[in-house]
């Protein structure tokens, strides 16, 4: 697997579009912290950004060594709202953005059913340049349930598209997220987010989902304890033979320092793949 750091690293969980740290002392910090790439979103360069940032957020990257694992291009996206999906209707821009950075993967959006032609349009445009789109299992999409998202990805059936699997969403949505989800997904998934979280009836933070409406949690590192079982999900991720990007997508949590928080995700997450690979 490839280990990625998320810029999301930097952004408050509810505030998106500001990041706490530019990007060379984020792709720094990356390196130190032991990541092989950067997840690429618009609080650090998007499809707003004038060619001259773009560029210059490459040659950062570049610079010192990282990939750009996936792109994320604008704010809609990453707030999932009705208009994240427009980035389908012009792909285009999309697509240029990601070969600027190097970056063979996008994120998109899919609202509703109307969406999916549109989809599989842009993955026609995708595949006509190496690229390929991903969607992520998020709330309020067609992608909250895992019988939602076979479905989806059956309607699109296309193969430059695919998933961005990630258990924290599904557990919100009551999902089952362990090996045989991972293995009913496994041939549509492109890359992982590992974000932490414990649900709690009196949590700080409360998002909506359509299938089971307002879900409390609060924010956790990744590793730290209770939360999401990482270890089962890297052993759900071997067992089917993924070696694509696993990407730390944790938001800035309230009293961690942002390289604190992405070097204690590094480590726990070697160590345990270190632990399944010697089994």
């Amino acid at each position: 697997m490839t280990l990625s750091l998320s810029v999301r690293i930097v952004e408050e969980f509810a505030s998106k579009k500001k990041a706490s740290m530019p990007l060379c002392e984020l792709a720094d910090l990356a390196v130190s912290a032991g990541y092989e790439g950067l997840c690429m979103r618009g609080s650090q360069v998007g499809v707003h950004s004038t060619p001259a940032q773009v560029d210059a957020a490459s040659r950062a990257v570049r610079s010192r060594g990282l990939k750009v694992t996936m792109v994320t291009g604008d704010f809609d996206i990453v707030y999932n709202n009705e208009k994240g999906p427009e980035c389908l209707r012009h792909i285009e821009p999309y697509l240029d953005l990601a070969e600027a950075l190097g970056s063979r993967l996008i994120r998109i959006a899919i609202k509703k059913r109307e969406d999916i032609p549109f989809a599989i349009v842009a993955a026609d445009a995708a595949a006509v340049r190496g690229l390929r789109l991903a969607h992520q299992c998020h709330v309020e999409s067609l992608f909250e349930t895992v019988a939602g998202i076979e479905w989806a990805l059956r309607q699109i059936d296309h193969p430059n598209f695919g998933l961005i699997f990630e258990p924290a969403n599904l557990e919100l949505c009551g999902q089952d997220y362990g090996a045989e989800t991972i293995k009913r997904l496994a041939p549509w998934i492109f890359n992982v987010y590992l974000q932490n979280q414990t649900i709690r009836s009196d949590g700080q933070l409360t998002l909506n989902t359509w299938c089971r409406g307002t879900v409390s949690f609060n924010l956790t590192s990744v590793g730290g304890v209770g939360g999401i079982d990482f270890e089962g999900v890297l052993m759900g991720l071997a067992a089917v033979g993924y070696d694509g990007p696993v990407t730390v997508h944790q938001s800035g949590i309230p009293g961690v320092a942002p390289a604190a928080s992405a070097s204690s995700a590094s480590r726990f997450l070697n160590e345990a793949r270190s632990k399944i690979e010697s089994k």
